[in-house]
């Protein structure tokens, strides 16, 4: 397997320190002035963009210039980037007789300067070192965690992210593909901490290789992909010949061999290109350079110190004048600033009372934050528990024929059941978008079914309130685009549902138009119009205020919270778009806002448990894992109706225990329950059995504990309460995945 080079340097350039790092490198290569400390730090930021941008002879020349510099300054802590960096120059031209002896200095000179942050980057060299040069993987992973441990200590997320990538590199190494996988997790969950393009470009493509090990080929195939397509438009040809490498070995996997050998063309394109420019005659001559440097440093260091001697003892006549000056300048300055220093004084002191009162206002703030948060989690998880017992238990009784007289008042049950939780998701949704904690998800996606199928979901509005509906999209809209599907089917759901809420025996429209097109992407303007009751023009401005209604006709009854319209607003916010009304009393109203999206070609793939057979629950055994009786039941009339074998373990640790003397075909695993929860439970069982399907079954909010549910070990999520159909889906996908992986492992060890 073709490896890439590990993450081994950084800085975050802004416009201004990139500027003066140019010109100061001018300066020094000119030799026009020594360097300032503050020069030599945005010369080590330009040293970083030639490295990460693959343009070694520069990055070798300045730092062999930033050592010169470094040895004048005799500052441990410059010493340690200057031989840092000149270490990894070397290692990029296989020199490792020169890079472990710069690595090692580097780490005499961080210990030396006691800082921290040096002595964790230290480690990390170190554990590159030994996993590159002076091959040892159980001392580099040592020296890896180490350097974890330091960075998590000093909460510097930048690095800590390097870090995880270079772990996971040794984990490969050791074909500990479990461990990398984790440190992969985590390095990306840090990933928007770091500035660098390379980085996550470098990250995608250790993702594509742990893929491609696990012979998953469809996700490899897209992750490489994904880097071909970054790396080209950066010019990163170190990552683009360790991409069209690893897609060869994809394809080649696939039987796909004239694909796979127009990727060997161009990895070998790549490869040529990168071997030349690392193997130039002007890096040698470098190097050869820079080592006669190094010896004549040594001898010339006492004629230095024998200079600087005899010019102090040139200059102490002179100096003593300029000290009698200079006196006479400081008795007058000590008056001045006595003078300023009491008023000085008096506004410190002013500013310390403000300050504290600013800091106690701030964590009060912030204590009330968490308070509200945690409020919200509370109430989500216990309001959707019970919730999940009625919703189920009157979906279950719509089936039952024998109950068919009573299916409109069980339908009315389960339409307030829904709309409870709707009402519970708007009120978490706004508390998210306060806190800024929602994600942004960009998937390619149908525009034309999204909002084909958005509109379907609200046919009993529609016939509650006698309308019909009518969608309008422009046919020279593109049908396949790349953008946040969730966020504008939020939009409009929110949009289409006040729309049916405020209008009866009307018309409700959805429109889609193209308002332009950018090269490869597409701006599209989306309207939602009704010829309902319509908005008072000195009520427009306040309907986008939370918990905001209008009452404007005594006889006309609506539901709702006064959520949905600014939930719109924030959303759109969000993504630097306004939402715009016209409305007229009487006559209706549209709601209009234009968002872009990436044109693409391919149209998206469907979702494959659609095309699981429900019948393939028969006669399987599944553990059902949950503390709560009626949701046990809920859940056991789900799976049993479909003829499946219905095990219930009332805390982690029965499920535990049964898992260690009885087979399942399945584990759902609830996350909060006593004794043991879902998290220690799985962690315990993935100990002794790797292979089973677990997916958690929880009601408390997703957010809070995806990256704890997937590292302890879980294989999937189903949040309650949920949708039946696809609840039985995901229960058989995983099964089904399971099934092919087990199959895949004999077929391995018959081989």
């Amino acid at each position: 397997m073709h490896k890439c080079y590990p993450v081994l340097r950084f800085c975050a350039l802004g416009v201004l320190l990139f500027c003066l790092s140019q010109a100061t490198a001018q300066n020094l290569t000119d030799g026009k002035k020594p360097l300032t400390e503050r020069e030599f730090r945005a010369l080590i930021d330009s040293s970083d963009s030639y490295y990460f941008n693959g343009k070694y002879k520069e990055s070798l020349k300045l730092n062999i210039r930033l050592l010169d510099a470094a040895n004048v300054l005799k500052k441990p802590e410059l010493l340690h980037l200057a031989y840092r960096n000149l270490a990894y120059d070397y290692l990029v031209i296989t020199d490792t007789v020169n890079a472990k002896e710069s690595f090692l200095k580097s780490q005499k000179y961080a210990m030396e300067a006691k800082n921290d942050t040096a002595v964790a980057l230290s480690y990390m060299d170190l554990g590159n070192m030994y996993s590159t040069v002076n091959i040892n993987y159980q001392l580099a992973k040592k020296y890896h965690n180490q350097a974890i441990e330091g960075f998590t200590k000093i909460k510097d997320s930048v690095r800590l992210a390097k870090a995880h990538y270079n772990a996971a590199l040794t984990a490969m190494d050791l074909e500990d593909y479990e461990a990398a996988y984790i440190h992969i997790v985590k390095s990306k969950a840090l990933r928007k901490h770091h500035d660098f393009e390379s980085f996550g470009i470098g990250l995608d493509g250790l993702s594509a290789e742990y893929y491609l090990i696990k012979e998953d080929y469809e996700t490899a195939d897209l992750y490489y992909n994904k880097v071909i397509e970054e790396a080209t438009a950066a010019d990163l040809p170190v990552e683009l010949e360790s991409a069209y490498y690893g897609y060869s070995q994809s394809l080649f996997a696939q039987q796909r061999y004239k694909e796979a050998f127009e990727m060997q063309e161009k990895y070998n394109e790549y490869l040529s290109q990168n071997l030349s420019d690392i193997a130039s005659t002007e890096t040698e001559m470098m190097v050869a350079k820079f080592q006669v440097d190094e010896y004549k440093r040594d001898m010339k260091a006492a004629q230095l110190e024998q200079q600087m001697q005899e010019e102090m003892l040139t200059n102490k006549n002179r100096l003593n004048n300029y000290l009698i000056t200079l006196s006479a300048f400081c008795l007058l300055s000590m008056i001045l600033l006595f003078l300023v220093s009491r008023n000085r004084k008096k506004l410190v002191q002013e500013l310390k009372i403000k300050n504290r009162e600013f800091k106690k206002a701030k964590e009060e703030s912030e204590r009330m934050s968490k308070a509200k948060t945690k409020f919200f989690s509370t109430v989500s998880h216990e309001l959707r528990t019970p919730l999940y017992g009625v919703i189920g238990l009157s979906t279950l009784l719509m089936e039952d024929k024998s109950l068919s007289k009573h299916k409109k008042d069980l339908s009315l049950l389960k339409f307030s059941a829904d709309y409870l939780l709707a009402l519970i998701n708007d009120v978490l949704q706004i508390n998210k978008l306060d806190s800024n904690s929602q994600q942004d998800e960009y998937t390619v996606f149908n525009l034309r079914d999204l909002i084909g199928t958005l509109s379907g979901s609200f046919e009993y509005l529609l016939i509650q309130n006698k309308n019909k509906f009518r969608l309008e999209i422009d046919h020279e809209l593109p049908t396949t685009v790349r953008g946040n599907a969730m966020q504008l089917a939020q939009i409009l759901m929110n949009l289409i549902s006040n729309a049916c809420k405020f209008t009866e025996n009307g018309t409700i429209t959805v429109k889609v138009v193209k308002e332009s097109v950018a090269g490869e992407a597409v701006k599209a303007n989306f309207s939602v119009i009704d010829t309902g009751i319509g908005i008072p023009a000195e009520k427009q401005n306040d309907i986008f205020d939370e918990f905001s209604q209008i009452g404007q006709e005594e006889n006309y009854n609506y539901q709702g919270t006064g959520l949905g319209l600014p939930i719109v607003k924030k959303l759109l916010n969000k993504s630097g778009a306004n939402i715009h009304l016209k409305s007229e009393l009487g006559k209706g109203s549209e709601f209009s806002f234009s968002l872009s999206f990436e044109v693409v070609q391919e149209t998206p793939e469907k979702d494959s448990t659609s095309m699981i057979d429900p019948k393939n629950l028969e006669g399987k055994t599944i553990l059902v894992v949950e503390d709560n009786r009626i949701n046990q039941k809920v859940t056991q009339k789900i799976l049993e109706k479909h003829k499946v074998n219905c095990f219930i373990a009332e805390n982690g640790q029965q499920a535990v225990d049964m898992t260690k003397v009885q087979d399942f075909d399945l584990i759902l695993m609830d996350i909060n329950m006593p004794i043991k929860d879902g998290i220690q439970a799985t962690k315990e069982i993935r100990m002794f059995n790797k292979r089973i399907p677990i997916l958690a079954l929880t009601a408390v909010e997703i957010e809070e504990v995806r990256f704890s549910i997937f590292e302890a070990g879980m294989n999937d999520i189903i949040v309650k309460p949920y949708d039946i159909t696809k609840f039985k889906q995901t229960i058989l996908k995983n099964i089904f995945l399971q099934r092919i992986q087990n199959v895949s492992n004999q077929h391995l060890r018959a081989m």
